[in-house]
């Protein structure tokens, strides 16, 4: 909208660089172009403002398709004015020289045949494809018959209308109906969730199999080593016993055998010393007969009172040591009567 500043009866207009200004006086175009600024007065003046900057027209109208199911579509037009002059010409751009305002609604009458016209190719194209297709394809075969229809339309040439671009976000059926397309593609992802579940299970439970075969494998095998090893082990323990029991034998023998010599060494040798303890008593037996008859002899020619102090000799040779010895007169008596009695005979 133009910014219009009153000055004593005078106005001023200012407007922007996308605004197409046009400014008849007396029926006279005096003004004409983007961005312009000047003076003038409101009883004479007559003013368009054309915007001609692109433009975005939304839209979203209801369709059928072949099959009698209702879709949406949602779709955006790009366009701008591109003659100002035609367009001001062909719709009511005047602006109010006190206030900038429209005193219409110029974009409305354009947004209404701008979506009149694409709701109409939109329609056509619809009611001929079935809803399976036009959820397909129908984005683009809705996108491309718009923007077909609008390059074709007269109307917009000939109100200086260019149409930028078209754009169809959606094409939507109605909320059951979709539910109920909805339901086999989410029962088939299901079953595919499921299979792959499944199949997931079975590589899981392969892989278990496989680990308690290769367990069972191992403890086979392990079983098998631990026979070897036993076996191993009773040949080792057997041969070490026959082993043992060889030297057991040969210990035995040589035991047995030095056993025999040493006890016939000490057989010899207790043979040997008693015929030397034999002998030697039997010398000593004769040298003690000997003296024995030697000393008979000898005894043999003395007097019975030289035997007697020899016996006496002889006796106190054997007695314990005496330290004083008391002789009574009857004691000392009596053996000088023996003493004398023995002398005589």
């Amino acid at each position: 909208m133009a910014d219009i500043t009153r000055r004593l009866g005078w106005r001023h207009l200012r407007s922007t660089p996308t605004a197409h200004i046009r400014y008849h006086r007396g029926g006279k175009l005096v003004h004409d172009g983007p961005g312009l600024g000047f003076w003038f007065r409101p009883l004479t003046a007559a003013l368009s403002e054309v915007p001609v900057e692109d433009r975005e027209l939304a839209m979203t109208f209801r369709a059928r398709t072949a099959d009698f199911q209702d879709v949406s579509v949602q779709a955006t037009v790009t366009y701008r004015i591109g003659d100002p002059a035609l367009a001001a010409a062909r719709l009511d751009f005047s602006v109010d020289p006190d206030t900038g305002a429209w005193r219409g609604a110029p974009l409305e009458q354009l947004g209404t045949l701008l979506t009149e016209t694409a709701q109409q190719h939109a329609l056509d194209v619809l009611a001929r494809t079935p809803l399976s297709a036009a959820l397909i394809d129908g984005v683009a075969a809705v996108r491309d018959r718009i923007a077909a229809g609008l390059g074709a339309e007269p109307r917009l040439p000939a109100t200086g209308i260019e149409v930028v671009a078209v754009r169809v976000m959606a094409v939507r059926p109605e909320a059951e109906v979709e539910r109920a397309l909805r339901t086999p593609a989410r029962e088939l992802i299901q079953q595919e969730a499921d299979r792959a579940t499944y199949e997931r299970r079975a590589v899981a439970v392969e892989r278990e199999r496989a680990i308690a075969e290769n367990e069972l494998a191992s403890q086979i095998e392990l079983a098998r080593r631990e026979e070897r090893l036993v076996e191993q082990r009773g040949a080792n323990a057997r041969r070490e016993a026959e082993e043992g029991a060889a030297a057991d034998r040969v210990r035995a023998q040589a035991e047995a055998a030095r056993t025999v010599k040493l006890a016939e060494a000490e057989a010899a040798r207790s043979v040997a010393l008693a015929r030397a303890e034999a002998e030697a008593a039997r010398e000593v037996g004769e040298a003690r007969a000997e003296a024995q008859a030697a000393w008979l002899r000898v005894h043999g020619d003395v007097d019975v009172a030289t035997l007697h102090a020899l016996t006496g000799t002889r006796l106190a040779e054997n007695l314990p040591r005496i330290d004083s010895v008391t002789v009574s007169p009857d004691v000392l008596t009596g053996l000088l009567a023996r003493l004398g009695g023995g002398a005589r005979g």
